[in-house]
């Protein structure tokens, strides 16, 4: 029995679609996951992921997380779930990437990563082990290995000691994962979706009655699914712009065996062209049983040329972080409110978007808000932007469904380009 079911449902070219089904929510992908850093979504509340957008699955940050409240906190609350009240699936990532970041603030070890926190200075301590360990007291549907992040322009010897140190890194966070989801470290018992744990099933068995909501799928039935109610871990491929090095990362990672596959260290400064270069090479040789995961990508044609290549999970911080700074994306572009063109502009963001704030407000009214400093603003238009990367996702699986995702491909990068650019 399994922590996660995943089943490809269609396939155009090397883009695909599937269900990837937690113990909390079925999850139609391609998808984009919208990123809680603190475990809420900046300007965001869960009534409208959950109500208006229909997001079936966010991110929590395991560094922040850590940090603050921190993860006893945490788990003596009942995990990150009850904590938040988001009662659909989470994906936590392992906090390697934030404490890579930290280059000033950081020291480096075969056990882990010594860093001092950018809140207060006082210092902590993270290695596979504790990343299992928080990512088990949060109680996410999906964790991830703990792994170094190299930067997009790392040499080629730098790029194989840190693909071998994650290689590493994923054994151990592998083996203390086991460790803790046989010894019962989990916030929770078994997290039940849609149903109720019956006296009947075994302990960590549960009997899971899940509806649908997007029936474009073609399936309106209620669906029924045994899974362990254990968490699922996804291993990390590295080697940054060095094709033999993702295939020899591949290879380690695969041979460690996990329930789903990422790709990391890519957005990280490289050229555009690089990332689609290892994208075409590295995710057609992953694993086709199981989800592929572009991590921290991107912007709309990011996404669109991911799942082109035969990515299925995608997450960023883009669409409330440009939200905040009066930036929206539109089906022809993205466009800045500030802009003194829209001050009298009665449109919506986008007239292609059926969401409540384009339903309801115009251009002008939001540059209104925006420039009298009224939260509201960055708080609408970051509410726009998730249902335009959400919509431009559901799109995606209708036209591989139907045959037609290369002409939905070139219509849709046509359509962004129309954009005035120097809206921008």
């Amino acid at each position: 029995m399994h922590p996660i079911e995943w089943k490809i449902t269609a396939q155009d070219g090397e883009a695909r679609t599937g269900i990837l089904r937690t113990r909390r929510s079925i999850i139609e992908t391609p998808v984009f996951m919208p990123v809680g850093t603190q475990g809420a979504l900046k300007g965001v509340r869960f009534e409208w992921l959950e109500n208006e957008h229909d997001a079936r699955i966010i991110l929590g940050n395991t560094y922040h997380l850590f940090l603050r409240p921190g993860v006893e906190t945490i788990r003596k609350l009942g995990g990150l779930h009850k904590f938040s009240t988001w009662d659909r699936s989470y994906l936590t990532d392992s906090g390697g990437f934030q404490v890579f970041s930290l280059t000033d603030l950081r020291k480096l070890s075969e056990d882990g990563v010594e860093f001092r926190s950018h809140l207060d200075g006082s210092k902590h301590f993270l290695s596979p082990e504790v990343s299992m360990e928080v990512q088990a007291a949060l109680d996410s549907e999906i964790a991830m290995v703990f792994d170094e992040c190299p930067p997009g322009d790392a040499g080629f010897d730098k790029t194989r000691e840190s693909l071998e140190l994650t290689a590493r890194w994923a054994k151990r966070s592998k083996d203390r994962f086991d460790e803790l989801q046989d010894n019962g470290f989990l916030s929770e018992p078994p997290a039940i979706a849609g149903g109720s744990m019956r006296p009947s099933l075994k302990p960590n068995t549960i009997d899971i009655d899940l509806q649908p909501h997007d029936t474009a799928s073609g399936s309106d039935r209620t669906q029924n699914v045994k899974l362990s109610g254990k968490q699922a871990l996804f291993g990390i491929i590295q080697g940054a712009g060095h094709l033999d090095l993702r295939l020899e990362s591949l290879e380690k990672t695969v041979n460690i065996g996990f329930d789903g596959y990422a790709i990391g260290g890519l957005s990280v400064g490289e050229e555009k062209s690089v990332m689609y270069e290892v994208l075409e090479y590295i995710a057609p040789k992953m694993p086709q049983d199981a989800p592929r995961y572009l991590m921290g990508v991107g912007t709309p044609e990011d996404l669109i040329e991911g799942v082109a290549r035969g990515v299925d999970m995608f997450d960023c911080v883009m669409p409330t972080r440009n939200g905040r700074t009066g930036s929206a994306f539109t089906s022809t572009g993205k466009i800045n409110i500030r802009n003194a063109k829209h001050s009298q502009d009665e449109s919506p963001l986008d007239a292609d978007c059926p969401c409540s704030v384009c339903r309801r407000y115009s251009r002008a009214y939001l540059r209104h808000l925006y420039q009298a400093g009224e939260m509201n603003a960055a708080i609408m238009i970051s509410h726009h932007n998730l249902a335009f990367f959400l919509d431009t996702m559901r799109a995606v699986r209708q036209s591989i469904k139907f045959g037609g995702f290369s002409r939905f491909r070139e219509e849709f990068l046509y359509k962004l380009g129309d954009g005035d650019r120097s809206d921008v």
